[in-house]
């Protein structure tokens, strides 16, 4: 077994990262999220990684398909072979990242791009817990979706819950137990993810959990949960997360989400802890953004992530 799960937990921030962009956006369900990487870069992330006195061990572009033709409008879900091929070229990138011992910083991209972060993660974490940052659920499965958009179903795809075309892509070798898993920041769940977040047991911090705990108190019970004899934590930030009057880049904004403090104080805090082992950044659509402000506020928590702080 290779990975953080042989090391002390970092104490204050990682020293070696391993930067990996994947510009896919056929997951979604209209286009520019495929532009994230691009404008994250443009607003400033390496600039911040040097400043934190962090070394970037790697810098890869993944080489993702960008097929122009739709899927076929019987398909229940829409581009699977695409997302199934850009989930392998993304998990031999974060494989490779994790087997070096540095940390996975992946740019998305939608989010079905977490799908093969996670499938190159357990190829070395046999016990992952997950920490995932949502407006969504990301819980419907090809039986569920109506629109077949693969963003919506990422996280049923890592939870080893959809049929058999999502267990057929997922490339996933350990799926991530349902204990080990928090959501955090939803505001917008159809019913049959409401079910399904009920049925499994499926810890989940609404906006209005984090309105009445607060926002330290979600993070340190998140924490517990996808730290109980987990070795390591991989954290995804799915930009919608976010209130759309600070980050107006998304997709699929919905009104109530983080705000700028809350946000930035939620990273902070999963930093402090030293148990967060990778990290991915989705949904930011640049086509969306107002003067890369998403990008920007995405690049700034990025660095809380990884340590920076005011003093």
């Amino acid at each position: 077994m290779t990975g953080y799960n042989q090391l002390t937990p970092f104490t204050d921030k990682p020293k070696k990262l391993s930067l990996i962009q994947v510009p896919f956006g056929l997951g979604a369900g209209r286009p520019g999220s495929e532009l994230g990487p691009e404008s994250m870069l443009q607003s400033g992330l390496i600039r911040q990684i040097r400043n934190l006195g962090l070394e970037l061990a790697a810098d890869h572009q993944v080489d993702c398909p960008d097929h122009k033709v739709p899927s076929s409008g019987k398909a229940k879900v829409k581009y699977i072979s695409e997302v199934k091929e850009m989930s392998g070229l993304v998990a031999e990138q974060v494989s490779q990242a994790a087997a070096g011992q540095t940390f996975p910083l992946v740019l998305g991209g939608d989010h079905s791009v977490s799908v093969g972060v996670v499938a190159g993660l357990t190829s070395h974490f046999s016990n992952l817990g997950l920490i995932w940052f949502d407006a969504h659920g990301g819980l419907h499965t090809e039986e569920t979706t109506s629109t077949g958009k693969m963003n919506e179903m990422s996280l049923a795809a890592i939870l080893g819950e959809g049929g058999s075309q999502l267990a057929d892509m997922s490339g996933i070798d350990a799926p991530i137990k349902k204990e080990h898993l928090v959501i955090i920041g939803t505001r917008e769940l159809d019913s049959c993810e409401r079910e399904l977040i009920r049925s499994k047991g499926i810890t989940c911090y609404s906006m209005h959990d984090i309105d009445r705990m607060g926002i330290q108190n979600v993070i340190e019970k998140a924490l517990q949960i996808a730290g109980n004899g987990t070795d390591g934590i991989h954290l995804s930030f799915d930009a919608d997360c976010l209130d759309p009057l600070e980050a107006p880049g998304v997709g699929s904004p919905v009104l109530g989400g983080l705000s700028y403090r809350e946000a930035h104080f939620a990273l902070e805090l999963l930093a402090e802890s030293g148990r967060i082992t990778s990290m991915d950044v989705v949904e930011i659509n640049a086509l969306l953004d107002v003067d890369r402000r998403t990008a920007r506020l995405a690049v700034g928590l990025i660095a809380s992530l990884l340590g920076k702080r005011i003093l």
